[in-house]
């Protein structure tokens, strides 16, 4: 089962949006083995008890508890089943939502001319909130080479760590300037790459195979301002799954339609940035896209931002 966000959880005409594994609030890092919080200390024995006290911090909204509570899982020897896959999503995306929100936000104050007068105390303080994001990401980035992707056994779960990789490259790359930005969109490009070959197996309809190419393409809008190449992935992507639709169950028909409307939706937004041919090439493509999706029953996704954290939900009608 799937959750699916806005991956910048923004509905505003100027940032494209993206698939996110779970919705987002935040958190910390922790140690590796055992659990010891800056608030508590309780030891964590079992992988079940890791699971049952995230899932207690999930619902208290305590985030930086359940990356603590779920780190003995991140070493334990195999696979980890998809419900302690998501969570661990949950726990890094919640992380890297809240400081990308808060970085965002900073931005804005920052580069206003009516706090002019404050830059240097503002400039600072989003310096402050791009190591904090750096730091997260590196953190979930080294828990998958150490062991996530090595024990991944299906295609599936190889598309999941190295698409999860290649974004907290991607978000880094939102920060990041000069050489280092060109580091982290290098590392990012592999990754993607990488998993669209791993992903090659999985049908076009897969939810995870549409994730992947939703924020690839973002990845090329936002970080590589490739606007032309981040309209024909994300097209071929649509194009590839809606002739496989009617084959789909109930759920999976509900996850993949989600992330085909949110396709959709950067196409349009995404073809303003294209030149004046290009431009009328990708609208006729759009009006293709229209009619082939107006079958398709959802309800439109609605995401908002707030000042503490960003939450957006996908409400599907029943397939009729």
């Amino acid at each position: 089962f799937f959750f699916f966000q806005a991956e910048d959880g923004i509905r505003d005409v100027e940032r494209s949006r993206g698939l996110g594994d779970v919705y987002k609030r935040q958190g910390i890092n922790a140690e590796y083995m055992g659990y010891k919080s800056s608030r508590m200390d309780l030891p964590i024995n079992t992988s079940e008890e890791a699971v049952f006290m995230a899932k207690v911090a999930e619902q208290a909204e305590r985030y930086e508890d359940m990356l603590a509570f779920l780190k003995p899982i991140l070493k334990k020897s195999g696979e980890l089943i998809m419900e302690e896959r998501n969570l661990v999503s949950v726990a890094y995306k919640n992380i890297s939502g809240n400081k990308r929100t808060a970085w965002r936000a900073l931005t804005a104050i920052d580069e206003n001319p009516k706090y002019t007068k404050h830059h240097d105390k503002t400039n600072s303080y989003k310096v402050k909130i791009e190591e904090e994001l750096k730091k997260i990401c590196k953190d979930a980035i080294a828990a998958i080479d150490s062991n996530l992707l090595n024990n991944a056994s299906t295609a599936e779960s190889k598309v999941f760590y190295l698409k999860m990789k290649a974004d907290y490259n991607r978000y880094m790359g939102e920060v990041c300037t000069g050489t280092e930005l060109e580091e982290v969109s290098q590392n990012a490009l592999k990754n993607y790459e990488d998993a669209k070959k791993a992903a090659s197996t999985l049908p076009p309809t897969d939810p995870v195979r549409l994730g992947l190419a939703l924020n690839f393409s973002v990845f090329q809008y936002e970080i590589r301002k490739n606007p032309k190449e981040a309209c024909s992935m994300a097209k071929t992507a649509f194009d590839e799954a809606i002739s496989g639709l009617q084959d789909l169950d109930e759920d999976k028909y509900k996850d993949s339609t989600a992330i085909m409307q949110l396709l959709k939706d950067n196409l349009t937004l995404w073809t303003s940035e294209l030149g004046e041919g290009e431009e009328a090439e990708a609208k006729a493509q759009i009006l293709t896209l229209r009619k082939t999706f107006n079958s398709v029953s959802y309800t439109h996704l609605r995401a908002h931002e707030t000042s503490l954290h960003l939450v957006c939900r996908l409400l599907l009608e029943k397939k009729k």
